[in-house]
């Protein structure tokens, strides 16, 4: 029973006492006077009678009546109810409000009252206090309250004839029962009556209307939205006009969160005074009166629900996670039905008759159903994941949260996570954890209707029918008796409260309300105790949980299969049948990716740990080791499955012997994961085995046990649980004596307490690394484990992925970065004993005792760990597939992502895969792909057990990736779907791979991220040949000491942004420029100033004309243009030099123009031009302004024979040429800027006719134009040469012929597509033919005056180029296997591709042009922009009409004039960089390169390159490895400060920046880039058959090798694999040469080179044995082929090469024996030093005449050759302790020293001995160390003032020579 009301206490309006305005309330009288014992008096209730402040009021207001809620500091509610009316002010009061009155300012804000105004009805004098009645109670029983005020004040202004004091005196004396569901009638006395119904049950809550009310004002979608602020803890305030209102909404609410209670601030009625309150950092549930609704708006955090306007505001910063799916949207809908029934009548054709609405207080008690049942389904089989710690003498409940999230499958989910995590659910769980208490109607709901809820989901009739059961039986509990008596309650008369009072409400007489209360406590004591029996009863757990949504994917649904592969796999392990395992494993490692695997898993190995089978031999174990670690690598810190929970007993069972009294337990290898370093895993483990331990306590049926009780446990089928143990325990409890209750609880607590020392042991094992001298956290970072660190065979592939956090951010290890691992772990585990014990009730002695155990603990297994760890180094290592391989790396390149864990599947080059050719499965194979700064790689070894262990390699530059796709990918093993990617580069290489579970998501796409970044660096700097360990940055800045020259910032002002500006400007005075020093030029240039140089039309001829009196400084700006590329060729070409062109030498036809020096004309074009010598440069800058980019026509090469030129332009613009030929009138005399310009360029191509020797013809008309017109429409037979689609057939020679020769073909043309005869043109011809687009030229007609010829063909664009190569990717590296099988497909897939089309076409216009060339005319190449068909066009004339190009220097020199200095965009076409992302690859390069191979094929011995030469240029202008290829024009290379940058100072030794640099090396060391076929014929003009039928796939699009991946990087690759040492034991027993090649697998040319190589080869192999430095390849090549001939020439009879040489006819030579030719011609496996040497020594005439132009490639010459005067090997003795050497010595008489060289060809001084300081020369002795085969007189001392030197000739008359030569130097100086 509990009193109805505690304190009656009456309040006033009083003054305030610092003057204020405003006034407070007073507390009156309060009764009972004294607090009662149980209950003290609450504090403030002043505040809360009037929330608005105490004010005084104009007009009399009816009274007002609402429930504030105080809390007190033991979290008890005071309900207080306050009664408010108003009674006329006192004069005192009214005199402490005079002055708001006087303000007149005042806003009256209580309730809604009006302001002071005139039109008030009572005197404007008299003002009105408010007085309040407040009835304190710790029940809540609103109505009552309201009625037993309502009586007083009734009694009062009524006037009844009753005593106020009996009436408070009773109502205070008045006890009712808390619950049970009785009626208690209560009477007051003065007449009334009233009934008091309590609830069924007190545990649930009782909310009336507020629920309905709630959802009426706010809707569903806020009410939820409050629901999940509330239980995810956040500050919710509502905002409203009603005091009772806001009381409402906030019981309303709470009633919502039954079965968890509210546990944060809980104030519904906050008076203003206390609005600071808001800004509390807590979570609270507030109302406030929304006339304070302005001070509310700072608050940042808080959610706001205004009950008056229906609106939730829900600030930005804060996250309110939604309810799980489905039950959010279930919720909503099952909402919306009880608040609307007719909702789902709603489209009925013919809705049944309207369903009685349910009254407000039923529709109350069915929303709060819905949330019951809500809560039911969340919190369903809580009961599971409940740890009995303790069950005497007061339970101890730990709730598991990982383990009831991971079994709901809602870990990832952050409503539940935060719901658990939460004040309100921690007292959920120490209320209702308790095993045996009072049940109510949400245990009953979570325990046995969880099933009715789950068959229900899908028939919303039987939800509703559901909630509509269990709101009766809510509303049941709170109105148990539906016939409830009439209230009789006296009401004061209307308007009462308008009326004068008669008095104001008395003063009561405390004495006589203090004597009733006496009375009444004297009959309560006289009266038994009326205690309630509490009907206790065991808590019902209900069903196992189960998921809320079974998300049972597809990737890891395990089959009964899976589990029975698992289990074979560990039945084949234990019984030692080791090579099935081995199968089984791959499937199994997948297979774990699933939850009931890995549970499979650990039960498997319980059984095996139950029989006595934990000892394990070493293969064993590693088998065991990797399958727990790939069960643990998934395991997330909190470990939700409980898989870790399962393996930690066995981890401490498993071991293998490693010696006598030395055993390794597998925990040692299983270290490498997070959830170790998870405090709240442990404690989890532990609560869940004390909890065991505890059971088992109880179970064991002690002697004293009734004999019943015994047959009972025995009845029940399966033991009872912790719960039912516990529940029978507590029930038991009272019934114990002392001494036994005693015994108890000392047993329990012991048994925790040797628990909690069982884990101190446990987690030390755990958490010590195996090498405790080692930090484990730096084995983590390393992500491996390092080799030393871990035994040998257990770098298992599993750990690679599952990199523990480090454990100062996971589990507080402060200074785990310091080598105190112990001092760390010691910390740990103390802080882990201390959370435990104490929350487990152990003494503190104990725990004393645990502090000091813990540290031995620790170093007893730091003891043993150390025995373990030497013993498990001296293993040998068991060779095993998962271990990582590791790729070598070029110098400079370095890992961006370590590898990846993936597999390499097969694509659709079956070669790979077996296939239709046989061989091994080498695919799919299992590896990791490791990204570099340079390249993507992939090393792994093949899946399939029976390939073996060969290494698959595939790899490609980052910078040639195309296309990256994200495939869904079925792997081989048991049909199970993974995330993979393929990539695809432009090298034709192709990585299709799965990720491994390992890498997850997040790497993958971490992975994909970064690949990006490399793939598409935003600018320049960002690729490899930039970054690439660069000793030099170009973007730093130079040297301090040298700034007072200029810098290339100030080059780049002068030089580089002028182009607009000086295209139309009119008269510029020239500034004066300085040409930078070689130290500034690797500077950025400044690109925000514009240079002072321009060109003025006619102001003086010489402005930028060169004369001779050029300034020097502009002659040393254009010193460095010289030694470019073009310039050596013009001067080769005999165009002219640029000292000549200055001088003007009239006689010359063409010059050297500087006049794009400054690249202001053209910027894509080179500083130096060859251009007619009649032609003023002025007159360039106008001529320039008709073409596309201003790539104007220049000479580009001019043939040696008919002394033709070839120029190249870009295409014309509108108004040039064509407009020049369209217009048949003179030009007007007032002429256009346009006609101008066209008449300029008339004149620049006159001037290039009359430059050329021939144009003296006496027939100037007999051009092409004078021909009929049969010939000359715009569909003229010019346009076969497009030969559309494929159908070009021999037609074409026809076609060609007979157009340039008139209707006569001279000579029938050649059935391959081949020109006719070169004497079929006709002497009448043009002077020049302008080869322009078709397109272009469209409606040209030509005058017959002119003497050139427009020839319009159809070419391809540069989109066409992208997508043909596109297609041929996809069919020459397909992505999947093809879907009919065998060749037809792939013929098909590239014909469909035109990419042969293609490079017919280029061959046949270049024929062409040949054809015209060779026959004197000459030829503008004049197409699309000039950058891309042109520069193709052009470089394939040169090649197939002038010999030198077909030389290693000479292609080399044609690259560099036509494709780097010309312009082409490599860095555009390549999309090197982020810009130029979108526009994609377009390899114009790629594709002349094609077409040199495809005539390669047909002319072998007429090049001196190989075929291998072509595809490592192809590799490399796509690999950004080197900067030859990189940036789009020589002007942005000098921007940059690259063109120049060789001129610097000699850098050590660094890779090279250079791809010619770099070939000069490799050609030194391995004739790879050199074709032994080479015999040219001089002045032969090579003429390929251009047909499709005639060309061949190139085979750098179709081979690989994936021994070693590409071969183009050739430090990388291999040489020779050794046979193994011990296959060879002795060297004198016979051994096999023989090894198996595979396809696909091994490089052919590599494994078996062609003779010569091998010749080569072995005489370098036998020099090397002889102790001699090994002669270059070349040297020896050479020699031999000189002295063929010679040996050739007495007898006339040649040897078969030289026959080959000259007496094979042409067509035979065309087409000649084809040399294979692979991707490494040789085996030389030699390591590239730093040999840069410029030429070779001894070599045919032609090979040094070739030669003598690389000098102009080195940066310094090498001069030595003419001043050795003596030379030959010498053994040297080094300084003190260094052994002997052979040198090679060259004796300088010039220079007067002694140099020495690391070997002959070296072209790097070792050393220099000066003869100015020797003193003597004479005979020595042998040191240690010296040779042993040398007789003693071959020993000599040089003697210097220095040092003594030791040498060592090869006998004693070589020695002998030496000393005489050097004393015969020094006798000459």
């Amino acid at each position: 029973m509990a009193r109805l009301a505690d304190y009656f206490v009456l309040v006033a309006f009083g003054p305030h006492p610092r003057g204020s305005g405003e006034g407070q309330g007073q507390i009156l009288q309060r009764f009972p006077e004294k607090d009662w014992e149980d209950n003290p008096f609450p504090q403030g209730i002043e505040l809360f009678c009037q929330p608005s402040g105490w004010q005084l009021c104009p007009e009399r207001s009816p009274p007002t009546f609402f429930v504030a809620v105080l809390t007190d500091i033991n979290s008890e509610r005071h309900y207080c109810a306050c009664l408010t009316f108003w009674e006329p002010a006192e004069p005192t009061q009214e005199a402490a409000s005079a002055e708001d009155a006087a303000d007149g300012e005042e806003e009256l804000e209580d309730g809604g009252r009006m302001r002071l105004s005139p039109s008030a009805p009572a005197p404007a004098s008299q003002l009105f206090a408010p007085k309040t009645l407040v009835l304190v109670s710790r029940l809540d029983h609103t109505e009552v309250f309201r009625n037993s005020l309502g009586l007083i004040y009734t009694v009062h202004v009524e006037g009844l004839d009753v005593s106020l004091e009996s009436v408070i005196g009773n109502l205070l004396t008045c006890t009712i029962p808390l619950a049970g569901g009785s009626q208690r009638t209560i009477s007051l006395g003065a007449g009334d009556r009233q009934v008091i119904q309590t609830p069924l049950t007190d545990s649930l809550p009782v909310s009336c209307c507020s629920v309905a009310l709630l959802f009426r004002q706010l809707g569903i979608t806020n009410v939820l939205c409050l629901f999940c602020a509330a239980l995810t803890e956040h500050k919710i305030l509502f905002l409203s006009r009603s005091y009772q209102r806001l009381a409402d909404a906030c019981r309303g609410l709470l009633a919502l969160l039954f079965p968890l209670r509210y546990s944060f601030t809980y104030v519904p009625i906050l008076p203003a005074q206390l609005l600071e309150v808001l800004s509390t950092p807590t979570p609270f549930v507030i109302g406030v009166h929304a006339a304070f609704q302005a001070e509310t708006q700072e608050l940042l955090d808080v959610i706001i629900a205004d009950l008056d306007g229906g609106t939730v505001t829900v600030p930005e910063c804060v996250h309110i996670p939604p309810l799980p799916e489905p039950l959010q949207s279930q919720t909503h809908s099952v909402l919306s039905t009880v608040l609307d029934p007719e909702l789902e009548l709603a489209d009925l054709a013919f809705p049944p008759p309207t369903v009685p609405a349910s009254s407000l207080k039923m529709q109350d008690k069915e929303l709060r159903a819905v949330f019951l049942r809500l809560f039911a389904q969340l919190l369903q089989g809580y009961r599971w994941c409940l740890h009995i710690v303790r069950i005497h003498p007061e339970p101890v409940i730990r709730f598991h949260k990982a383990a009831f999230l991971g079994q709901r499958g809602l870990v990832e989910d952050d409503f539940l996570m935060k719901v658990l995590e939460g004040m309100a659910f921690a007292g959920f769980v120490s209320e209702r954890g308790v095993p045996y208490r009072a049940t109510d109607l949400f245990d009953e709901l979570v325990a046995h209707e969880v099933a009715r809820m789950r068959a229900d989901e899908s028939h919303p009739q039987r939800v509703l029918r559901h909630v509509k059961e269990l709101a009766e039986q809510l509303y049941k509990n709170e109105n148990p008796y539906p016939a409830v008596a009439m209230h009789k309650v006296q009401r004061p008369a209307e308007a009462s409260h308008l009326r004068r009072a008669p008095r104001p409400f008395p003063r009561l007489d405390e004495g006589t309300v203090q004597w009733i209360v006496d009375q009444a406590m004297a009959k309560m004591q006289g009266a038994p105790p009326a205690v309630r029996a509490e009907r206790r009863s065991t808590v019902p757990s209900g069903p196992p949980m189960t998921a809320i949504l079974e998300r049972s994917s597809g990737l890891h649904a395990n089959s009964a299969r899976r589990l029975e592969v698992v289990r074979n796999c560990i039945s084949y392990v234990f019984e030692g049948k080791m090579l099935e395992a081995k199968k089984l494993l791959p499937a199994v490692l997948r297979a774990l990716k699933g939850r009931a695997a890995r549970r499979c898993l650990t039960q498997e190995l319980h059984l095996h740990v139950q029989q006595n089978r934990a000892v394990l031999d070493h293969q064993q174990f590693d088998f065991v080791v990797r399958m727990m670690n790939c069960c643990l690598q998934d395991c997330t810190s909190a470990d939700e499955h409980g898989i870790a929970a399962a393996l930690l007993p066995l981890v401490t069972a498993f071991c293998r012997k490693l010696s006598p009294g030395v055993t390794q337990f597998a925990y040692s290898c299983v270290q490498e994961h997070v959830v170790w370093s998870t405090p709240q895993f442990w404690e989890a483990m532990f609560y869940g085995d004390v909890q065991t331990h505890v059971r088992a306590l109880y179970l064991e049926p002690p002697e004293d046990r009734p004999p019943t009780q015994v047959g009972e446990a025995l009845a029940q089928e399966e033991p009872p649980s912790a719960l039912d143990v516990a529940s029978e325990q507590r029930r038991l409890w009272p019934t114990l004596s002392r001494a036994k209750q005693q015994e108890l609880v000392q047993k329990e607590e012991s048994t925790v307490f040797s628990q909690a020392i069982h884990y101190a042991s446990r987690m030390s094992y755990l958490l010590l690394p195996l090498d405790a001298s080692k930090s484990r956290l730096l084995r983590e970072r390393a992500g491996l484990g390092d080799p030393e660190s871990a035994s040998n065979s257990l770098v298992t592939n599993s750990m690679a992925g599952s990199v523990a956090e480090s454990y100062d951010t996971e589990s507080g290890f402060e200074d785990a970065e310091t080598s105190d691992v112990a001092g760390a772990v010691v910390r740990f585990i103390n802080r882990f004993v201390d959370k435990v014990c104490t929350e487990s009730g152990v003494t503190s002695d104990h725990l004393k005792g645990l502090h000091v155990m813990v540290p031995d603990i620790v170093q007893m297994h730091i003891e043993t760990l150390e025995a373990v760890h030497r013993e498990s180094r001296r293993l040998p290592p068991i060779q095993k597939q998962p271990k990582l391989l590791r790729p070598r790396l070029l110098p400079g390149e370095e890992c961006v992502l370590d590898g990846l864990r993936v597999y390499l599947l097969p694509d659709g080059r079956e070669e790979g895969a077996g296939g239709s050719a046989g061989g091994p499965a080498l695919l799919p194979a299992e590896g990791a792909v490791f990204l570099t700064t340079y390249r993507v790689i992939f090393t792994g070894m093949p899946t399939d057990p029976l390939v073996g262990e060969q290494v698959v390699v595939r790899a490609f530059p980052v910078a040639a990736l195309t296309k990256e796709k994200r495939i869904s990918v079925q792997t081989h093993v048991d049909q199970f779907l993974q995330d993979g990617l393929q990539l695809r580069a432009c090298t034709f290489q192709l990585l299709r791979m799965a990720f491994d579970e390992e890498v997850g998501s997040e790497g993958a796409e971490l992975f994909r991220k970064q690949l990006h970044r490399l793939r598409y660096p935003p600018d320049i700097k960002g690729t490899f040949a930039f970054a690439s360990g660069a000793t030099h940055t170009p973007g730093r800045p130079g040297r301090a000491a040298k700034d007072k020259g200029p810098s290339l910032r100030t080059l780049s002002r002068n030089l580089m942004k002028n182009a607009k500006r000086t295209i139309g400007r009119q008269h510029i005075t020239r500034k004066k420029y300085s040409p930078p020093s070689w130290e500034h030029r690797g500077q950025p240039p400044a690109e925000d100033q514009e240079d002072e140089i321009a060109v003025s039309e006619e102001a003086e001829p010489s402005t930028l004309t060169p004369s001779a009196g050029l300034k020097p400084a502009d002659r040393l700006t254009l010193s460095s243009l010289v030694e470019r590329a073009c310039c050596r060729d013009y001067q080769r070409l005999g165009l002219g030099t640029l000292g000549s062109s200055l001088s003007r030498a009239k006689s010359e036809p063409f010059r050297v123009s500087p006049v794009n020096r400054m690249y202001a004309i053209c910027r894509s074009y080179p500083g130096l031009l060859i251009v007619p010598q009649s032609v003023q440069d002025n007159a360039l800058q106008r001529v320039s302004r008709c073409y596309r980019q201003n790539r104007f026509p220049v000479v580009c090469w001019r043939s040696g024979r008919s002394k033709a030129v070839l120029l190249r332009s870009g295409g014309l613009h509108g108004k040039g040429v064509v407009g020049l030929f369209k217009a048949q009138n003179a030009p007007s005399p007032g002429q256009s800027q346009a006609d101008s310009s066209s008449l300029e360029q008339e004149k620049y191509l006159q001037a290039v006719v009359s430059a050329m020797p021939r144009y003296a013809d006496a027939s100037g008309r007999n051009t092409l134009s004078g021909f009929s017109s049969a010939h000359l429409g715009s569909h003229g037979k010019w346009g076969s040469i497009r030969v559309s689609g494929r159908s070009g057939g021999p037609g074409v020679g026809v076609d060609v012929g007979s157009r340039l020769a008139g209707r006569d073909v001279l000579g029938p043309p050649q059935p391959n597509g081949a020109p006719p005869d070169s004497g079929f043109l006709r002497p009448q011809r043009a002077a020049l033919y302008i080869i322009g687009d078709k397109a272009q030229l469209k409606g040209v007609r030509p005058d017959p005056l002119q003497q050139w010829e427009l020839v319009p063909i159809e070419v391809f664009e540069a989109r066409q180029v992208k997508a043909s190569f596109k297609k041929l990717l996809k069919a020459c590296v397909p992505g999947c296997p093809a879907a009919e099988p065998g060749p037809a497909s792939y013929l098909r897939s590239l014909e469909d591709s035109e990419w042969l089309t293609q490079i017919h076409k280029l061959l046949q216009v270049s024929v062409l042009v040949v054809e015209l060339l060779d026959s004197g005319s000459s030829v503008l190449v004049s197409l699309e922009d000039g950058w891309d068909i042109t520069t193709q066009v052009v470089s394939l004339v040169q090649l197939l009409s002038d010999p030198f190009y077909r030389t290693l220097e000479g292609f080399r020199l044609l690259v560099e004039k036509e494709w780097l200095s010309f312009g082409h965009r490599f860095s555009h076409r390549g999309a090197h960089m982020l810009a130029g992302q979108s526009s994609g690859v377009v390899p114009i390069f790629l594709q002349f390169l094609d077409c040199v191979h495809q005539v390669h094929l047909q002319f072998p011995m007429e090049f001196e390159f190989s075929q291998f030469y072509l595809k490592f240029l192809s590799y490399h202008h796509a690999s950004r490895r080197f900067r030859t290829f990189l940036l789009d024009s020589d002007y942005e290379r000098i921007e940059l400060g690259l063109l120049y940058e060789e001129k610097g100072e000699r850098r050590g030794q660094q890779a090279c920046r250079s791809v010619w640099e770099h070939v000069d090396r490799l050609s030194k060391k391995t004739p790879v880039f050199y074709n032994y076929m080479y015999a040219p014929e001089d002045a032969e003009v090579l003429r390929p058959y251009s047909n499709v039928s005639n060309l061949k796939v190139w085979d750098f699009y179709t081979e690989e090798t994936l021994a070693e991946g590409p071969p183009y990087d050739w430090e990388l690759a291999r040489g020779p694999p050794e046979p193994p040492e011990e296959e060879r034991p002795d060297s004198s027993a016979p051994q096999s040469r023989r090894r198996v090649v595979w396809p696909c697998y091994d490089s052919r040319p590599r494994a078996q080179p062609d003779a010569i190589s091998r010749l080569l080869e072995e005489l370098q192999r036998l020099e090397t044995e002889l102790g001699r430095p090994p002669e270059r390849w070349k040297d020896t090549w050479d020699r031999v082929k000189a002295a063929q001939r010679l040996e050739g020439r007495p007898d006339g009879r040649g040897t078969p090469g030289s026959l080959l040489a000259s007496t094979v006819p042409h067509h035979r030579r065309s087409l000649g024996v084809y040399l294979q030719e692979g991707p490494a011609g040789s085996t030389l496996s030699l390591s590239l030093d730093s040999d840069q040497s410029g030429g070779s020594s001894a070599s045919s005439s032609r090979q040094a005449a070739r030669r003598s132009t690389s000098a102009l490639y080195s940066q310094f010459q090498t001069a030595e050759s003419e001043n050795r005067s003596y030379e030959g090997t010498l053994y040297k003795k080094g300084a003190f302790m260094k052994p002997w050497k052979a040198r090679w010595f060259v004796l300088d008489k010039t220079k007067h020293q002694l140099r020495y060289y690391d070997h002959r060809v070296d072209t790097e001084c070792k050393g220099v001995i000066d003869l100015a300081e020797v003193e003597a020369v004479a005979p020595g002795a042998p040191t240690m160390g010296a040779p042993k085969t040398v007789g003693e007189k071959a020993f000599f001392d040089v003697k210097t003032t220095r040092r003594v030197y030791n040498f060592c000739a090869q006998d004693a008359a070589s020695a002998q020579q030496w000393v005489d030569r050097i004393q015969g130097c020094l006798s000459d100086a």
